[in-house]
């Protein structure tokens, strides 16, 4: 049985060296996707190494009234059941439209056979659903949120 999150918590701030950063740092807990699959799927690539990126549309962020997440940024990755995996930290934010994303971006998200073609067609689909739940359509100019992140913690 995977700690809470919580606990999970506890565990990574124990193991820290005096000084260090972390403890001050925002952090969130959250579940990757639209499915409890797709966050076992994607909570899995995190949690070993493989997906070292992610990107999600600006128009959510706005639509539900946040801020995106800053360099520094800690996130719990969690899989489908809620329970966490890994923690990361955000390492890089840039904003870029859904059709200049590039062939090593798509490569870092660590998807399917990590390809540019393929990043595209699996994310257009992701996209497509998620304009539909606010309202919006899906252009191949959707502004983007692309962060970068390293693993940091892993139980």
């Amino acid at each position: 049985m995977k700690p809470s999150i919580d606990a999970y918590r506890d565990q990574f701030l124990a193991q820290l060296p005096a000084g260090s950063p972390y403890p001050f740092r925002s952090y969130n807990a959250d579940a990757w996707g639209d499915a409890p699959e797709m966050a076992d799927e994607l909570g899995a690539l995190i949690a070993n190494g493989i997906k070292t990126a992610t990107c999600s549309a600006m128009w959510e962020w706005e639509f539900d009234g946040e801020v995106w997440d800053e360099i520094g940024h800690l996130t719990w990755v969690l899989n489908g059941r809620g329970e966490p995996l890994c923690i990361i930290e955000i390492t890089e934010v840039s904003l870029r439209p859904f059709d200049q994303v590039d062939a090593l971006f798509a490569f870092e998200e660590g998807e399917g056979d990590r390809s540019l073609e393929y990043w595209r067609a699996a994310h257009q689909g992701f996209f497509e659903r998620a304009m539909e739940k606010i309202g919006r359509a899906f252009t191949t100019d959707i502004p983007l949120v692309c962060e970068r992140f390293k693993l940091i913690y892993r139980y």
